[in-house]
């Protein structure tokens, strides 16, 4: 059975001796950490069709093709989440050089590392130059 549109739903009793639920409010996220987020994203994504290749061209045997794709992958897709921090930054870089290593697999990879280590070092210092404008902006307000 469902609800109708506009009918009433009876409310939550108050829960006895707790305060009620409240959101934390979202951390903010400077363009630096965004953007470099952004760009580990895509590489995740990206890395799906050289896996398919390496398969294909049988490079190397398809439990390791895929497993090593799969494996990147994932680690891409969490080391967006951690370039909040120095560390986590810093393992992009890492990344970014095992990206390039991956030429040495299939060569055409060395081209698409190069895409994206421009694309990453660009969103590193954009980034950085729209974090230190609005810190100056939000500063120049509060003063």
């Amino acid at each position: 059975m469902t609800d109708a549109p506009g009918a009433s739903r009876p409310e939550q009793p108050e829960r006895p001796g707790r305060a009620p639920r409240t959101r934390r409010p979202r951390r903010e996220r400077g363009a630096r950490e965004s953007l470099t987020s952004i760009t580990l994203v895509l590489e995740a994504i990206m890395f799906f069709f050289p896996m398919l290749v390496v398969f294909g061209k049988h490079t190397l045997p398809p439990a390791v093709a895929f497993g090593g794709g799969l494996a990147a992958i994932v680690v891409l897709a969490l080391a967006s989440r951690l370039t909040g921090t120095r560390a986590g930054v810093g393992f992009g870089w890492l990344l970014q050089a095992a990206i390039l290593a991956t030429g040495f697999i299939e060569p055409f990879m060395f081209v698409v590392g190069l895409v994206f280590l421009a694309l990453w070092v660009f969103c590193f210092v954009k980034g950085g130059q729209l974090d230190r404008q609005n810190a100056a902006r939000r500063a120049a307000v509060g003063d």
